[in-house]
């Protein structure tokens, strides 16, 4: 039975299914064409699935730089607006700072000072309502001027409004004007400086030229006001609280330290100096000219002397003459060539009268009418002589030329001490080979010919030092300035254009005088070394008294120098005229071709 049933519907399910098969055949396609969607379908879900696993895997292993990236913008974002709002609060709490009205904080309880209510206001209008019952008006009168003193209670009014509104409990307040000492004393120092008047000493005071001596002037009474006095009648006022106080400044004449008649037993001459020129009358007659306008000059305390400013321009229309001397290297005819001898006598002078070179030039070349590198060139407009007096009185200057002598004193009240002498010495350090040889065309020479026209000469360094004595013994001795001075090159004549001329076919080129610089004197060569030789310094005791110095050179034939400029201020300096050549005209070297 159970069998049969069974086997009925095992038999039953075929037939159903046909029939419903039979009955519904295109449904059955259907069916076959959703089954096969389906099994399409699930294929492509499993596909998707895998997929995102896949995805999901490589995920896990790759970082995400995308949600990296939002991250940071939003992090960036986020400290922009923090930063921003501190920024923005700063500048509400500056402003608040700034705005005393914003900041300061009103005294509600019963406060004063001096007398002057304070309650209900800030610390400004406090400020205000105290400074304007104490307001500040002093002044100090002296005859008919008046100063006005700066406030001198304006800090110590803030001072007491810090302590008061910093939160005390007092009630009762006073202005403090005690340790104003020092305040006073400024005061009256800046009142003593408007109307003290320093005494004047007796000095010279100027030139008699006819009879070449100094005249004297008289002494002057100064002025001081009492300062102390002044400084305790601040005080005073600023005790009473009396800020805008009428101070009478009273005084006291002061003496001159030295009268007239004091000043010519102290008057003295300091320094001189001497040195030798040449039988040239041109330059003798520059060196005369320039002595006499710097003779009798007076010099201030505390004044500069400038030789150039004194001197002025050496020009034809005043006298002066072309005398020989080296443009760039070259022999030329200088108006006013000669007038570095007097500006290097004047350095000689001024230097050991103690007083202070404030500007001074070495020359190109070697001088000879002074020991190298105690020498002193000038030109117009530069370089320049300068020094200043660095006395308490006037000082003068006498300069005169003679019989081929130049000679300058200095003349004032002592500067060094008594005993105390300063001295230059200079020493050659180092010789400096000449320049190469400079050629000159001569057609009256033999083609291959060499003639000698001048030997040149070699340049040199030297040291010059400060020598301090002390009756007559030395105590000190320091460098002052170095010095180089260049070479001559040789002149060499020869014949290179193969023509022979006879000498009166050839010509000579004329000189024309220019004004250039200052240059050395003709007939001079360049000094030689050893006691008592040229250019040599000797100490003399003639009238000229301590410090007098005499220069003595040996004349021979050419001429000198021209100058270079340098910085101002600076030692061991290359610059200025001076140095000779001796001329071995005729001395044949050698043929080129023999």
């Amino acid at each position: 039975m159970n069998r049969l049933e069974n086997s009925g519907r095992r038999d039953s399910g075929p037939g159903r299914s046909r029939a419903k098969g039979a009955g519904k055949n295109a449904g059955g396609s259907r069916s076959r064409a959703g089954g096969s969607y389906r099994s399409g379908q699930a294929g492509r879900l499993n596909a998707a699935q895998t997929a995102r696993k896949n995805s999901s895997h490589r995920r896990k292993k790759e970082p995400n730089y995308k949600g990296i990236a939002l991250v940071g913008v939003i992090l960036l974002v986020v400290i922009l607006c923090a930063a921003l709002a501190l920024s923005r609060r700063g500048q509400e709490a500056s402003i608040q700072e700034s705005s005393p009205e914003a900041s300061e904080t009103e005294i509600i309880q019963e406060v004063t000072v001096d007398g002057v209510t304070i309650t209900g206001l800030s610390k400004s209008e406090a400020r205000e309502a105290i400074l304007g019952e104490f307001p500040w008006a002093m002044t100090v009168t002296f005859e008919d001027d008046v100063y006005e003193v700066e406030d001198l209670m304006a800090w110590k009014v803030d001072a007491l409004l810090d302590e008061i509104y910093s939160g005390t409990d007092q009630t009762s307040y006073t202005l403090d004007t005690d340790g104003m000492e020092e305040e006073a004393a400024q005061a009256a120092a800046a009142c003593a400086s408007r109307w003290d008047k320093a005494a004047k000493n007796g000095s010279i005071d100027s030139f008699d030229a006819e009879n070449g001596e100094f005249t004297f002037a008289g002494e002057e009474e100064g002025f001081a006001i009492d300062q102390e006095k002044l400084a305790r009648d601040i005080l005073a006022a600023l005790e009473a609280k009396d800020f805008d106080a009428e101070i009478e400044a009273s005084g006291s004449p002061v003496a001159p330290e030295i009268t007239a008649a004091q000043a010519k037993e102290q008057y003295k001459t300091l320094s001189t100096l001497t040195t030798n020129t040449t039988a040239n009358s041109n330059r003798n007659t520059n060196i005369r000219l320039a002595a006499q306008a710097i003779n009798g000059t007076i010099v201030q305390p505390g004044e500069e002397f400038s030789f150039n400013g004194t001197v002025g321009q050496r020009t034809e229309a005043k006298g002066y003459k072309g005398a020989a001397a080296y443009n760039n290297g070259e022999v030329v005819q200088e108006i006013g060539g000669g007038v570095c001898q007097v500006s290097t006598t004047l350095y000689g002078a001024v230097f050991r009268a103690g007083l202070e070179i404030t500007y001074r030039r070495s020359h190109t070349f070697e001088p000879n009418y002074i020991t190298p590198g105690q020498d002193a060139t000038v030109s117009w407009e530069q370089p320049d002589f300068k020094f200043r007096n660095n006395s308490s009185a006037a000082i003068g200057i006498r300069a005169s030329y003679s019989n081929q002598k130049m000679t300058v004193s200095i003349y004032g009240i002592p500067i060094l001490e008594e005993g105390v002498t300063w001295d230059l010495e200079s020493k050659k350090t180092e010789d400096v080979a000449p320049p190469a040889p400079t050629y000159e065309e001569d057609q009256t020479l033999q083609p291959g010919v060499e003639v000698l026209k001048s030997a040149g000469s070699a340049g040199s360094r030297w040291e010059t030092y400060k020598v301090v004595y002390k009756d007559g013994v030395e105590v000190s001795r320091e460098l002052d300035h170095r010095a180089t001075y260049k070479g001559h090159a040789p002149v060499i004549q020869r014949n290179t254009t193969g023509i022979v001329l006879p000498p009166e076919e050839t010509t000579t080129s004329a000189e024309t005088p220019v004004q250039t610089v200052d240059g050395m004197p003709e007939g001079y060569v360049p000094s030689s070394e050893g006691s008592g030789g040229p250019g040599e310094a000797t100490q003399g005791s003639g009238s000229g008294g301590p410090g007098e110095v005499t220069q003595t050179e040996t004349p021979a034939p050419t001429t000198q120098a021209a100058t270079e400029p340098v910085g101002p201020g600076e030692s061991g300096q290359t610059g200025g005229a001076a140095q000779t050549e001796a001329e071995t005209t005729g001395m044949v070297i050698a043929p080129l071709n023999p």
